[in-house]
């Protein structure tokens, strides 16, 4: 498993996010495709931002001639998500003395992005307590 702390805000998020999305990407490839979204970003602010990226271990970056470089996810999505639903459960779970009305404002909370995905997370409650006991 691939050491790497998670993105610390939603800029962040977005240049990974873009990077998962294509592969690879200049910072130049980058900050267009965000300055298309939000115009008001400026060009260092997403340079800085893929260096925090990196430092974090979550981008790689190589050579592509001159000072410009290029950049690669170095982290699946699956990974980074695994760790941010991880992160977010245990600090709603973590704090609470009776963690029973965090799990129902959580099935709330999933039901309204989409229903479908209850279904999804009773296979997997179903699955998981199956690996456990061993069935």
């Amino acid at each position: 498993m691939k050491q790497f702390r998670l993105p610390s805000d939603d800029l962040e998020y977005d240049i990974l996010a873009m990077l998962w999305e294509a592969g690879s990407r200049t910072v130049r490839e980058l900050h267009d495709e965000l300055c298309k979204r939000d115009g008001g970003l400026a060009y260092t602010t997403t340079a800085k931002v893929v260096d925090r990226l990196r430092e974090k271990g979550l981008i790689d970056r190589r050579p592509l001639g001159g000072k410009a470089f290029v950049y690669r996810p170095r982290v699946a999505r699956e990974e980074v998500e695994g760790a941010r639903a991880r992160k977010a459960v245990s600090r709603l779970f973590g704090v609470t003395p009776a963690p029973h009305a965090a799990v129902a404002a959580l099935v709330e909370a999933v039901d309204a992005v989409d229903p479908k995905l209850l279904d999804e997370l009773e296979r997997l409650v179903i699955a998981r307590r199956r690996s456990k006991d061993g069935t």
